[in-house]
């Protein structure tokens, strides 16, 4: 859950680098949540009555922003731009792909977004305690 919260609270937080936990734990976050709320628009009939807006959609737009921002921060993180998150726009390869680089491990050592999150507490020390050169 803490991983949910780091990425909320990083909403809007488009520089630096997302480690896989990061991104995956978010993701399996809203998708119990979006399924918990859909159930809950279905059974007191929110949803049926015609109206496409429930508890669910509201969901949906307040965790637009963050997915994106985490979306982004995991592509710098295997040392893509975060431009490439527009291959979503290619109907079925575009998915694939951001997939593969999704699933794939960091870069190691630092690169042009910034340190690896996975050596931030290598250690037991926080790398934003330690000077760099």
């Amino acid at each position: 859950m803490s991983w949910y919260i780091k990425v909320l609270k990083n909403y809007a937080v488009f520089e630096g680098r997302a480690s896989r936990k990061e991104y995956w734990m978010f993701f399996l976050c809203s998708l119990v949540v979006s399924i918990a709320l859909s159930i809950v628009d279905m059974a007191t009939g929110i949803t049926n009555n015609g109206n496409p807006f429930g508890i669910s959609t509201l969901y949906a737009l307040a965790v637009l922003l963050p997915g994106i921002a985490v979306s982004v921060r995991r592509l710098h993180d295997t040392g893509r731009s975060g431009w490439s998150l527009f291959l979503a726009l290619i109907p079925f390869v575009g998915a694939i792909l951001l997939l593969v680089y999704y699933c794939q491990d960091s870069q190691p050592g630092d690169n042009q977004y910034g340190p690896n999150p996975k050596a931030e507490f290598s250690a037991g020390i926080p790398q934003s305690a330690v000077a760099h050169p």
